[in-house]
């Protein structure tokens, strides 16, 4: 992407999040390093890393996300009050970057408590603002967020760190264990294999199973960024689905636009099978593993049904 300001999806998130800037100041207090609790308050904007600082935090942390919704597009996300108090009272804190949360950015600065930790995903990645904001579908970028924020809790609670090194010991070994068995079986299967998707979310995981994600660059990056995709673009996909070129196309379904809804169509009358995956916890209620590894089978299914592995 170009940068957030010079996109159509974040100048709405760009206008609420500064009109916030007087409700923020005024719940302006330093965080201490645990709540009422007794536990570190840990917030993420989003429930995809949210789910994941909860269980690398157990029974330490008490930890909000404040982007749960399935229903909700995340880029369209418009920050309230009640956003601006939960990041008050945070002590560490989990943004995505790039461009997808730059409403966070506003929420920070208006309560610059001097003893938060704060970790952008994308800086912590060295990925560039205009880069792929959805590093949690890079299994990669999953592992180094893990260690990011292992270290962060211990940066915090010193006391416990032996407790957060287990934890991410347990949840790398053995909570992710269907997450990492299912993108070895894809890749061992399936490499090679052209696909097409509605956006931009679903590059990094195609990277990472080896799948030939043929849809032009610029369409997967138009569609997750909110501009029109050219008409050489539709163009081409259209031609890729009525050919046949693709034997899987990935659908985000929280990012629906009346030309995706049409390459779905297209899709599903040429036989060609469709796999959904979504850009938050889906249920709102699962896990980050199982979320993942849910839409990973589904894929699998999907693969197997069109190439008969």
């Amino acid at each position: 992407m170009a940068g957030p300001v010079f996109s159509k999806r974040f100048v709405a998130v760009a206008v609420c999040a500064a009109a916030l800037v007087g409700s923020v100041a005024a719940c302006s207090t330093s965080s201490d390093s645990s709540g009422s609790s007794g536990k570190l308050e840990v917030v993420a904007t989003i429930n995809a890393w949210g789910s994941i600082a909860a269980q690398l935090g157990g029974d330490k942390v008490h930890e909000t996300s404040i982007i749960a919704n399935p229903d909700t597009d995340p880029h369209d996300y418009e920050a309230t009050p009640a956003d601006a108090r939960t990041v008050a009272g945070a002590k560490v804190f989990i943004a995505n970057g790039i461009g997808y949360d730059a409403w966070a950015d506003k929420l920070l600065a208006a309560n610059p408590g001097k003893d938060r930790i704060e970790l952008t995903v994308g800086k912590q990645l060295g990925v560039a603002d205009d880069g792929n904001p959805h590093q949690w579908y890079s299994p990669e970028s999953v592992t180094k967020v893990v260690d990011a924020i292992t270290a962060d809790y211990k940066k915090a609670d010193p006391a416990d760190a032996a407790y957060f090194d287990d934890q991410r010991t347990k949840f790398v070994n053995t909570a992710l264990a269907k997450y990492t068995g299912l993108i070895s079986d894809i890749k061992a299967k399936y490499a090679g294999t052209q696909v097409g998707a509605s956006e931009s979310i679903f590059s990094p995981l195609s990277d990472a199973l080896g799948l030939k994600l043929i849809t032009p660059a610029e369409f997967l990056k138009a569609i997750s960024e909110g501009t029109d995709p050219s008409p050489a673009d539709k163009a081409a996909i259209d031609h890729q689905i009525a050919t046949k070129a693709i034997k899987v196309y990935v659908y985000n379904s929280q990012n629906s636009t009346p030309d995706v809804q049409a390459q779905v169509d297209a899709a599903k009358k040429q036989g060609i099978e469709v796999s959904t995956v979504t850009e938050t916890l889906a249920p709102a209620d699962a896990t980050f593993q199982d979320w993942q590894s849910a839409q990973l089978q589904a894929l699998e299914d999907a693969l197997h049904k069109a190439t008969g592995k």
